[in-house]
């Protein structure tokens, strides 16, 4: 595959996702992809509220489309926009899977927690075309690396094989985004992300194929999503074992890209929203304190926090952790394992 320096123009694949015929999809623009060689494959987190020690992410840019994304901002810093660039302008990294094999061989690598999907779907649209997500779960799988993944695409069905072989030595764990039930809220926040009936369906499909499952209902944002327990009572029913939320985070240019949204869609309540928001803010439209940016302060994020745990006890969910095996990981160098990527097979 060349790589190009410009975007090349894509067609968008026409993909179903269970959304209602009179549900109908916004006009989608096509989509431009750019090949890039990283220079890395593996970003350590330093921050001390988030579960995991590393993140991977195949792509830059996300063709979902969701209104609230607190990663819009990485867009900036490619010199485009947080806006519509950051659905229609996406990256790809493609030689990140060399790259994650040759950080993994380094004798003095230590394998630690490691989450992929955290600024971008991994199983976005052009996943389909182009593999990435498969190949990186390839190197990770082949040395034992375990590993944790979130998305709300549907993509993620054509690796239930893959995902099925990993979870029976305890190496992976995913969870699938459900922020609401409403067919007509998720379509305006999540455009071209999955529709609630499939994120169910792809809970229900990776719980019996035996892969341990659970559920984000990130981000919650008040007088929108209002439907936490019946969110997590029909997850729990599709097969879902744990569950996490975090409310909605507006970080840099999310926060004038997110109110122009709101009164777009939603103007008789655009004040409200907005007006919580900051009562969980300190005033503000986002505070970035570690421990705070995920949960807010105040009254109503304490609420927020009684109805999940009173809502998880009754349905009996985040009663024992996922636990991955980390006694398997072994470097590529080490366990025998030839070049992914010479022609030889695994």
């Amino acid at each position: 595959m060349a790589l190009p320096h410009r975007f090349e123009q894509w067609s968008r694949e026409a993909v179903h996702d269970d959304w209602p015929e009179d549900n109908e999809a916004p006009v989608s623009p096509h989509t431009e992809v750019r090949f890039e060689m990283a220079r890395s494959a593996l970003t350590r987190n330093n921050s001390p509220d988030i579960g995991f020690d590393l993140s991977l992410n195949p792509y830059r840019g996300c063709e979902h489309g969701c209104s609230y994304c607190y990663a819009r901002p990485s867009h900036s810093y490619l010199g485009l926009s947080p806006g519509l660039d950051f659905e229609q302008k996406l990256i790809a990294k493609t030689n990140l899977p060399e790259l994650l094999q040759e950080e993994l061989s380094n004798p003095r690598y230590v394998p630690q927690a490691l989450a992929i999907g955290t600024v971008t779907d991994a199983y976005q649209p052009i996943e389909r075309k182009l593999g990435l997500t498969r190949q990186l779960l390839e190197v990770l799988g082949a040395c034992g690396h375990p590993f944790s993944l979130v998305t709300k695409g549907s993509a993620i069905e054509r690796d239930l094989d893959l995902l099925a072989s990993l979870a029976k030595v305890g190496t992976v764990a995913v969870y699938v985004t459900l922020t609401t039930l409403d067919n007509r809220l998720a379509r305006l926040m999540e455009p071209r992300a999955a529709a609630p009936a499939r994120r169910l369906r792809l809970i229900q499909q990776l719980s019996q194929a035996g892969i341990p499952v659970g559920v984000s209902l990130a981000p919650q944002i008040p007088f929108l999503n209002d439907d936490m327990e019946a969110c997590l009572q029909a997850a729990k029913a599709a097969g879902a074992q744990r569950a996490f939320y975090a409310i909605l985070r507006l970080p840099w240019e999310v926060a004038p890209l997110f109110r122009q949204w709101l009164q777009q869609h939603y103007p008789q309540r655009a004040e409200r929203v907005m007006a919580r928001i900051q009562e969980m803010r300190g005033g503000k439209d986002y505070d970035a304190t570690f421990g705070q940016r995920q949960r807010g302060t105040g009254l109503w994020s304490d609420l927020l926090a009684q109805r999940f745990a009173k809502a998880c006890q009754r349905l009996q969910l985040n009663r024992e952790r996922f636990e991955l095996e980390f006694s398997r990981f072994q470097h590529p160098s080490q366990n025998g394992q030839r070049s992914l990527f010479s022609g030889d097979t695994l």
